[in-house]
């Protein structure tokens, strides 16, 4: 099977909450431009045994540091398995029930996926789908981590097309049958999570509904296309961490031998499958901030390009430009791609080539708007795409442009809590 249950790794101490609020930290790639949340991460942490001593935050990828940084890293995983914080739960699901900060909740199954069932590229036709672009250079510094690495966690998501909402959603009316693993509020005021160990019967069940997905005649008619494969997982976040853990499986084919490689834990990566239908998942725009560039001079070569209307009613592309303490909706009546975001990013990457700034991608307009209170930096506000079109867009047109969308706010991103081992 492409999704399959995984042995997982918990803290031995997980049914105490006080210390799993400071086990589980968000998702690395979280906050890459506000420093004081991870300076706030590492207060509430202090000494405690915690995911942050397993994971390196984005925002320090950059540092003079950094190989000294994944060092620790590395050793703090050796140190931890060696320490017997971890109690293993083998070959399981996690059903997971995660309440937002706006009190909906989210459920999802961690377990395995088979690497073999996914390829990133844009035209890719595997089981596994990336849906927007993947930027080859993010790689290698995630690389270096994982290389080393006795251990995986994940902030993977991966989504189903499920309009029944009754493969993962059912498992919420029997969670009396499970067993309760984990049970705490997250850090930093973004919610709260539970975690079952599903029973054998409900594990079975989510099988055969999973395995039903691969029907290919079944796919055809649902999108209405002729395809020799489905596409039955779709990434949803966390698409540069699953395609690191692709590049290292390649590379130890070359190392060990493929038939080696395919015996490998390292073969497979842990993951939440959450259904792109859950009522919590609504997909919310990234924007986008440049730092150290000219807003106008970019603004004036792109109306060179485009043909750019400032009328309240334009029909077209149309995004929100923040520039000198001022918004500015503009509309592109000659687009060249089908969505604003590949319109606007398509240029951003040819102009940005030859002039200096620097592009970071922003959850929330409030960031991107504080940000863009320095002269020196510019910003771009985009609406959100309508996640009903996800599955048909990328079947049809392959990957989106990067960072075309965001399931939700930066803290309702996955938290790192469970763990494989990869060695």
């Amino acid at each position: 099977m492409t999704f399959k249950r995984a042995d997982i790794l918990l803290p031995a101490f997980s049914k105490d909450s006080e210390k799993m609020q400071k086990w589980s930290v968000v998702a690395c790639d979280q906050y890459t431009s506000e420093p004081e949340y991870w300076d706030e991460t590492e207060k509430v942490v202090g000494d405690s045994a915690s995911t942050l001593r397993l994971t390196i935050p984005e925002i320090y990828l950059n540092d003079a540091n950094i190989d000294e940084r994944i060092k620790r890293t590395n050793e703090a995983m050796s140190a931890y398995m060696e320490s017997e914080i971890f109690t293993e739960y083998k070959d399981t699901y996690i059903f997971v029930e995660r309440t937002l900060k706006n009190g909906v909740k989210r459920l999802g199954v961690v377990g395995a996926v088979d690497l073999e069932d996914y390829d990133y590229s844009k035209e890719s036709q595997t089981k596994i789908r990336a849906t927007e672009g993947t930027v080859i250079s993010r790689i290698p510094p995630r690389l270096k981590v994982r290389k080393d690495a006795p251990v995986e966690l994940p902030h993977i998501m991966m989504l189903i097309d499920d309009t029944t909402c009754e493969i993962i959603e059912s498992n919420a009316e029997r969670t009396a049958e499970f067993e309760k693993v984990y049970d705490f509020d997250l850090m930093q005021n973004s919610g709260h999570i539970t975690g079952y160990k599903m029973s054998r019967e409900a594990m079975d069940d989510l099988d055969k509904k999973l395995s039903a997905l691969d029907n290919l005649d079944e796919f055809n008619k649902k999108y209405g296309v002729e395809k020799n494969s489905p596409l039955i997982y779709a990434m949803g976040d966390g698409n540069h961490s699953l395609a690191t853990a692709k590049a290292y499986y390649e590379n130890l084919k070359t190392e060990i031998g493929e038939d080696a490689a395919k015996n490998s834990p390292a073969r497979f990566a842990l993951c939440e499958l959450v259904n792109l239908h859950d009522k919590s998942l609504e997909f919310e725009a990234i924007h986008r901030v440049v730092f150290g560039a000219c807003g106008k001079a970019f603004m004036d070569a792109f109306e060179k390009e485009y043909n750019v209307k400032r009328d309240e009613d334009a029909k077209g592309q149309s995004f929100i430009f923040v520039f000198d303490g001022k918004k500015q909706k503009l509309t592109v009546t000659n687009p060249k791609e089908f969505l604003t975001v590949a319109t606007v990013q398509k240029f951003m990457d040819s102009y940005f080539e030859k002039c200096e700034g620097e592009i970071d991608y922003i959850h929330g307009e409030d960031v991107v708007l504080k940000l863009c209170e320095d002269k020196n930096n510019f910003g771009i506000i985009f609406d959100a795409m309508d996640k009903s079109d996800l599955y048909k867009s990328v079947i049809i047109d392959g990957a989106l442009p990067r960072k075309t969308f965001s399931m939700g706010e930066a803290c309702d991103k996955r938290f790192y809590t469970e763990a494989r081992r990869i060695k």
